[in-house]
């Protein structure tokens, strides 16, 4: 299995690894700071040395791929870069996207039925029987008040015999049950949520956000759009 460093440090911009594996179109690596997308978040781009990741991907034994033009060019040992700025902003919009879901669970008691986002943007659907008019307008106020308040990210790694439901934020848990502990988001004093993506270590990093749009995607799903602004 591939070594997740992001995991412990979604700020570490370069790392040395080793190549275990290559095929037609990308290497493994023994350690890699690139995430491989995985709930709404897309996967990271960036360079190994001087060749370009277009693509990474995680397969069902725990390798992490890197897709890059030559595989066979890459060099045993080389130098991982991750395009920073890219990445950062990714990291923001997903710790926006994360207060959507904390206002929703806390203040409506619902759950998530889907995310997506891009850089900058994204989207989160909500089982809510029914959103008032002024549904977004309240939510965009709720969120900005915890941006403001500079509220510490970290990460918690828990067991999962001691995790409480309210932690599998889905109507479904999507976490093997083989997976234990559980790495969980903490925005201090306001909620936990368990993930595995990259976050930013403060809600004040996450800059103001504005919610575009809220629509009924059916009977008890609802969207909310947010952008970083």
């Amino acid at each position: 299995m591939t070594e997740l460093l992001y995991l412990e440090d979604p700020y570490l911009r370069e790392f040395d690894a080793t190549v275990v594996a290559v095929d037609a179109t990308a290497v493994a690596l023994d350690r890699t700071a690139f995430y491989p997308g995985g709930g709404g978040q897309p996967a990271d781009t960036g360079h190994l040395g001087d060749t370009r990741v277009t693509k990474v991907f995680k397969d069902e034994q725990g390798h992490v791929w890197h897709v890059v033009d030559d595989p066979a060019g890459i060099a045993p040992a080389v130098q991982g870069t991750i395009d920073w700025d890219r990445r950062h902003l990714l990291m923001r919009t997903h710790m926006a996207l994360h207060l959507v879901n904390a206002v929703a669970w806390i203040d409506y008691g619902a759950r998530v039925t889907g995310a997506n986002m891009e850089p900058g943007s994204g989207r989160v659907d909500l089982h809510l029987e029914a959103m008032s008019k002024q549904f977004g307008e309240e939510v965009e106020r709720r969120i900005n008040e915890y941006v403001d308040r500079d509220l510490r990210i970290e990460t918690v790694f828990v067991r999962r015999s001691e995790a409480d439901d309210g932690i599998f934020r889905g109507r479904a848990s999507s976490i093997p049950d083989t997976e234990d502990p559980i790495r969980t988001l903490v925005i201090e004093g306001l909620d936990r949520q368990a993930c595995s993506g990259t976050h930013v270590a403060s809600t004040k990093e996450i800059g103001s956000i504005k919610v575009t749009k809220t629509e009924s995607k059916g009977r008890a799903n609802k969207r909310v759009k947010i952008e970083l602004v």
